[in-house]
């Protein structure tokens, strides 16, 4: 059975180093500790006074002042390492932590991962070919000397930088060896370890390259493990489930993620909130929980968007979607349909357009056919009507020759509605409540690609309660807004209920309002 000594890189937070070390040497694991130089001395002798007489906790014979980019995360990884190899000869595995992963499997569960399938796990893909990079410099993170820290000494960094290209001053890896990068974690088996340290204790021009190399931690391990282990012994793939943000910035997850993060394909996750105490705690209880398995998906980074789309409570990731120095006018009058059934927005739109004298249109941004009438070319695309939104809903009132416009709106845009009901025009919003069943739950998450074509029917069930709560808690968003100019209809309400407040929604007449409310079918599934 596999037994695992984990290489534990931290440098804050010390009482999260000394839990994670005693829950994972609790289930018969061992833990070499990396606590970085740089960080406080009273930090690392609080970590080696409570962890010091556990036997199965080591620590790095030296510590490094680790810096990003650096060859010093390498070297602090290969001291941590050696010091695992030598304390625990019982370890079968050598798995990469930070302080701030955690488990999302039970040991149990992680075990029988391992021994399963006899191989490493590490991502390895060709340097110059696979297209890993996708910002900053790439070939010369080889071809030059990097003596200087880029977020330190960002001046000096890029002097060196063109000095050398002015120079010509470029260098090349040792000849054997083929030039991989990947993510820096991993899980590698005792035999692969021991040959690892063999290349390194006698390949000095191969280590001297890799020190002067920039960011080595993201091709050291990856070019030397296929170097020394075969490759159809290597899973090209990461055991540590992380995703990264549009702006190249490690995903943090929170409370709510439990349920996305038990159901992936990995054996811990990072980057988890120090904040999200919950979180860090079911997941704690789960390392050493017996008996639980969990379906298996790769859905992470798309249910991840799902739920984060809108951005979270406080915070939100898209830019204002009103400019602050623009508005549409004070006389002008905005009629906000909220429905994340949009066949049930439409049916009303249609029949607001027939019954009525009041222009509206549908989805204008979320779907390419809205009912838009024609804008000179404006309206042809999303990416054209969100880069002129202002201007766009400023084209259709003079183009219907009107001051009020109706318009519709997914549930999940609620920051928008913020910004419309700050705009000097009456805005008003109507919201039709409606059930979400299990029935319209799978084919949502099919729809916004939760889901594939192979993922399991055990997976999708799953997935329901996550995105039920994520819809609900998007309508009860809506209304805690507590809009002065808020309005709902529902099938649950009586014909009466749902005339009135159309008729306060459009400042229609009774008649109007209730022909509206009786449309065939206006709720229908």
């Amino acid at each position: 059975m596999a037994r695992i000594a984990f290489i534990l890189l931290a440098h804050k937070e010390p009482e999260a180093v000394i839990r994670q070390a005693r829950r994972l040497t609790a289930t018969g694991d061992y833990v070499a500790i990396h606590f970085d130089a740089r960080s406080k001395a009273r930090d690392f002798a609080r970590i080696k006074a409570e962890l010091g007489d556990n036997p199965s906790v080591v620590f790095a014979r030296r510590r490094h002042k680790c810096g990003w980019g650096e060859w010093s995360l390498v070297a602090a990884t290969l001291d941590a390492v050696r010091a695992a190899s030598d304390a625990f000869p019982l370890a079968t595995h050598f798995y990469l932590l930070s302080g701030d992963c955690m488990p999302i499997k039970s040991a149990q569960e992680a075990r029988e991962f391992l021994d399963a399938d006899d191989c490493d796990y590490i991502e390895s893909f060709d340097f110059h070919s696979s297209g890993w990079i996708k910002t900053g410099i790439k070939e010369e993170r080889l071809s030059r000397y990097h003596l200087f820290n880029e977020r330190k000494n960002k001046w000096l960094f890029y002097a060196n930088l063109r000095l050398q290209r002015k120079l010509g001053i470029t260098r090349k890896p040792p000849a054997d060896i083929r030039m991989m990068i990947g993510s820096q974690w991993w899980c590698l088996r005792r035999h692969s370890i021991e040959k690892m340290l063999e290349f390194c204790d006698t390949r000095p021009d191969a280590m001297r390259f890799f020190r002067f190399t920039w960011i080595p931690d993201e091709t050291f391990f990856q070019t030397v493990i296929p170097h020394v282990v075969p490759r159809t012994e290597i899973r090209t793939r990461t055991p540590t489930f992380l995703m990264f943000t549009d702006y190249g910035m490690p995903v943090t997850f929170y409370n709510d993620h439990y349920d996305l993060l038990v159901s992936q394909d990995y054996l811990f996750a990072r980057k988890i909130s120090p904040e999200a105490r919950d979180l860090l705690a079911r997941l704690a209880a789960l390392w050493q929980a017996e008996g639980q398995w969990f379906a298996r998906s790769n859905e992470g980074p798309a249910l991840f968007q799902f739920l984060t789309a809108q951005g979270r409570v406080g915070r939100r990731f898209a830019p204002r979607f009103w400019a602050a120095d623009g508005g549409l006018g004070r006389n002008a009058v905005l009629h906000v349909i909220v429905s994340k059934k949009w066949h049930l927005a439409k049916r009303l739109t249609g029949a607001i357009r027939e019954r009525t004298d009041i222009p509206a249109v549908d989805y204008l941004f979320n779907e390419d056919q809205a009912n838009l009438p024609d804008l000179g070319g404006t309206e042809t695309t999303l990416a054209k009507r969100q880069n002129h939104r202002r201007a766009l809903l400023s084209l259709l009132y003079e183009q219907f020759e009107a001051q009020r416009l109706v318009i519709c709106l997914d549930p999940s845009a609620l920051s928008l509605l913020g910004d419309f009901t700050a705009d000097r025009a009456n805005t008003r919003v109507l919201l039709i409540d409606t059930v979400f069943d299990d029935d319209y739950l799978r084919g949502h998450i099919s729809r916004v690609g939760l889901a594939g074509q192979h993922t399991s029917t055990e997976m999708v069930e799953r997935l329901l309660p996550t995105v039920r709560a994520d819809l609900q808690q998007e309508v009860d968003r809506l209304r805690d807004m507590d809009a002065a100019n808020l309005f709902e209809i529902s099938h649950t309400r009586d014909l009466a209920a749902n005339a009135d407040a159309l008729a306060q929604f459009l400042d229609i007449a009774p008649e109007i309002a209730h022909d509206l409310a009786s449309t065939p079918r206006l709720f229908d599934d």
